[in-house]
């Protein structure tokens, strides 16, 4: 597709400026991970409860792959009301609520207050913010308002980050690395660009817009996995799922045997994929026959370099998706319709 196409496109269908939002990740990234956090340093956990649903809830699951990789205790996601059975206060709660106002996060929030818990919230407001402030032991980080929480990746999760470096729980690169990644990642951002770019997001989504897609994603790459199905499913109206290297080639890869001609396969890999993943990936796409097939293999020195890489392409192939076939990126009539029900009961 052309850029004046999209240009149409994104003019005729893009009323909230999903696009807009998209193309300032990097500069909000940046922004994020270089403010001041005042936190000490505290290692003393037996690990972090990452809390948070949607949009703001997708930083938990790239942080807890972080800290797999190279942290140094468990981060565990927890998309639900309440707390897991076996939690308690030495483990820390990190609780993310872009609006400062989802439900099953405060709810989380409350008991780990009042089971004696530390909270540490990020939000741009609203309930979360309030409660946090009459803590003595929790603290609130806030985030700039007035978008979508998925199109508030940069901030959220550099926010994150931020708080992670600062008490010591996940290795901070140098700033050399850092100024270094964001100087790449800039670059990546202006490529991926529906306009202006090198074309490859529009030709993927072009491969994509009438089929239902699988993102098969190398074990360390599985939140890029997850947050695109998410984004795909919001911002596209399109279903798609997440499976996960080597995992499912003990169970799904069988499936594709047969009637897979009208779905669409997207592997994601990286440059710390391990080699006998890579060995299955070569058999998938010289011997699996689908609708089409795409390896996004994800540029970066690091494992979060190359997370923050596959997560705004990702991002850009959802919006060029839903331009494509007529769809609002911003817009969310369902999850509007069932929040205003449930405030009734």
């Amino acid at each position: 597709m052309s850029i004046l196409d999209f240009e149409s496109l994104l003019a005729e269908y893009d009323k909230s400026d999903m696009a807009g939002f998209t193309r300032k990740f990097v500069d909000d990234l940046n922004a994020a991970i270089s403010a001041e956090i005042e936190i000490e340093a505290d290692m003393d956990w037996s690990g972090v409860v990452c809390l948070g649903m949607g949009g703001s809830g997708a930083g938990g699951m790239f942080l807890s792959a972080l800290a797999d990789d190279s942290g140094g205790l468990p981060f565990v996601v927890w998309n639900n009301y309440g707390l897991p059975s076996w939690w308690g206060p030495d483990w820390l709660v990190l609780a993310t609520s872009y609006s400062g106002n989802t439900e099953e996060t405060l709810d989380g929030v409350s008991k780990a207050l009042e089971e004696g818990g530390v909270v540490i919230g990020i939000c741009s407001g609203g309930n979360l913010e309030e409660m946090l402030s009459e803590s003595e032991e929790s603290i609130c980080i806030t985030v700039p308002s007035g978008q979508m929480p998925r199109s508030a990746f940069g901030h959220i999760f550099g926010s994150q980050l931020s708080i992670c470096w600062a008490l010591g729980i996940l290795p901070r690169p140098s700033d050399e690395r850092i100024n270094q990644m964001i100087g790449r990642l800039a670059k990546i951002s202006e490529s991926a660009d529906l306009l202006g770019g090198d074309g490859r997001v529009s030709s993927m989504a072009s491969k994509f817009s009438d089929k239902e897609i699988a993102i098969v994603s190398a074990s360390e790459m599985s939140s890029v996995g997850i947050r695109f199905t998410n984004q795909i499913n919001e911002n596209s109206e399109m279903f798609s799922r997440p499976v996960e290297l080597p995992e499912m080639n003990h169970n799904e890869i069988v499936a594709w045997n047969r009637n897979s001609s009208s779905q669409a396969l997207l592997y994601l890999a990286s440059p710390h994929t391990h080699a006998r993943v890579r060995a299955r990936l070569k058999w998938m796409m010289e011997n699996l026959q689908p609708g089409d097939s795409w390896l996004l293999d994800c540029e970066g020195e690091s494992l979060l370099e190359s997370l923050l890489f596959a997560a705004h392409i990702t991002d850009w192939v959802s919006i060029a998706l839903a331009v494509m076939n007529g769809i609002d990126p911003s817009e969310m009539t369902a999850i509007d319709g069932l929040k205003t029900y449930l405030s009734t009961v």
